[in-house]
């Protein structure tokens, strides 16, 4: 995964606000800005989403667009 790739979210296993889970099951489709290390073992990638919208996902819960 890249910075600036788009991305599907594909599951969803952190608690985030019911308005973006509605939001993203729409449109489940975003584009990675950032990424960082977690966890010391693990990668969180930030997806935005349009509108502004965006939040942290892991590598299991995206997977590439096509």
């Amino acid at each position: 995964m890249e910075i600036g790739q788009k991305v599907k979210v594909c599951r969803i296993r952190q608690p985030i606000p019911e308005k973006m889970i509605n939001r993203i099951k729409e449109n489940p489709i975003g584009t990675i800005t950032e990424f960082k290390m977690v966890d010391g073992s693990g990668v969180g990638f930030w997806v935005q989403f349009e509108e502004k919208m965006g939040t942290w996902f892991f590598e299991d819960e995206i997977e590439p667009a096509s």
